[in-house]
C-alpha cells in the first residue's frame, strides 16, 4: 500500500468513527428527552449546556437503577388510600394541614417502596427518572407546603397543591386513572 492508499483509509474510518460518535450523542439525547420529558429541558436550564445536562440525567438513571424500588402491595395501597382520603377530607376545616399532611403522605408512601427520602432535591432526582411527568407537580406542591407552614400561602395555593401532591401520589400507587369524583375508586 502506498501512502496515499493509507491516508485515504485512515481518513474514512475517523469520518466513520465520527459519524457512529455523533449517531450515538444523538440517539443517547433521543432516549433522555423521551424518558426524562420537561425534566431534560429544565436540567438543559439549570446546567447550562447539553452535556453536563445530559451527564446529570445519566447519572440519576444509574442511581435509580441500583435502589431497589419496588410496587406497594395491596394491602399498603389500601392503606395510604385510607389516609389520603382522610387528608383530602381535612382540607374543608384545616386547608393548611392538609396541605402538610399530603406531603408527609407522599413522602411516606417513596419512602416505602424504596426511595431514600432524606433530602427533597434527591427525592425529585429520583422520582424524574420514573415520574419525570409528576416532578413539576412534585415542586410546585412542597413549594406551598412550605408556604403554608409559614402561614403565607392562600386557600387557592393550597388546593392547587393538594391536587398536584394527589397527582404524584396516584402514580406513585401506580393505580392508574381515578374514576369517580375526588375518590380513588379505582383501588376498591
Amino acid at each position: 500500500m502506498d501512502i496515499e492508499t493509507i491516508a485515504l483509509v485512515i481518513g474514512a474510518l475517523a469520518v466513520g468513527a465520527g459519524i457512529a460518535w455523533a449517531f450515538l450523542t444523538w440517539r443517547r439525547s433521543s432516549h433522555l428527552k423521551e424518558r426524562f420529558g420537561p425534566e431534560y429541558r429544565r436540567t438543559l436550564e439549570t446546567e447550562g449546556d447539553r452535556r453536563a445536562a445530559e451527564q446529570e440525567l445519566d447519572r440519576r438513571e444509574r442511581r435509580v437503577e441500583n435502589l431497589e424500588i419496588r410496587p406497594l402491595r395491596p394491602d399498603e395501597r389500601d392503606r395510604f388510600v385510607r389516609d389520603w382520603d382522610r387528608t383530602q377530607a381535612r382540607f374543608v376545616d384545616d386547608p393548611a394541614g392538609a396541605v402538610l399532611e399530603a406531603d408527609r403522605l407522599v413522602t411516606e408512601v417513596m419512602r416505602t417502596r424504596g426511595y431514600p427520602v432524606a433530602d427533597f432535591e434527591q427525592r425529585v432526582a429520583d422520582v424524574s427518572v420514573d415520574h419525570a411527568d409528576m416532578v413539576e407537580h412534585y415542586r410546585a406542591a412542597r413549594g406551598v407546603a412550605r408556604a403554608a407552614a409559614e402561614g403565607t400561602a392562600s386557600t387557592e395555593d393550597i388546593r392547587r397543591a393538594v391536587t398536584h401532591y394527589r397527582a404524584l401520589f396516584v402514580e406513585l400507587l401506580g393505580i392508574g386513572p381515578v374514576v369517580g369524583s375526588d375518590r380513588m375508586e379505582a383501588v376498591r
